[in-house]
């Protein structure tokens, strides 16, 4: 029996982790730089390559898709992926974002890292 890839949990259940996502995303398309936990970051910047390549397509198909996974009612942040952000990435094949690392924080000594588009 073969094992199945496991995505990162977070400690979440699947709805919480969804909306987790989602968030980060925004967050990220919103500021261009988020400071998060290093988990957080790992598990999200998947999700930003892959809507910053459907961006790239830049059809009405590619903006309903990004509409049904970001699940926000808040149509600049699709306008600012789509006009703002992806024509910069259109000769780079991948590699979007960089996460760089920040050190632990003081409270709970949790790695913390920045997430930013490059």
């Amino acid at each position: 029996m073969r094992h199945q890839k496991t995505r990162h949990k977070l400690s979440r259940d699947s709805a919480h982790r969804k909306a987790l996502l989602a968030n980060l995303c925004i967050e990220v398309i919103d500021h261009e730089r988020i400071k998060t936990t290093e988990a957080k970051a790992k598990a999200v910047k998947p999700e930003i390559e892959k809507l910053i390549t459907l961006a790239r397509k830049g059809d009405i198909h590619a903006r309903r898709q990004a509409t049904s996974i970001l699940q926000h009612p808040d149509k600049g942040v699709i306008y600012k992926l789509f006009e703002e952000i992806a024509p910069r990435y259109t000769e780079r094949p991948g590699g979007y974002t960089r996460i760089l690392k920040l050190g632990p924080r003081s409270s709970d000594a949790t790695e913390m890292v920045y997430l930013e588009l490059v």
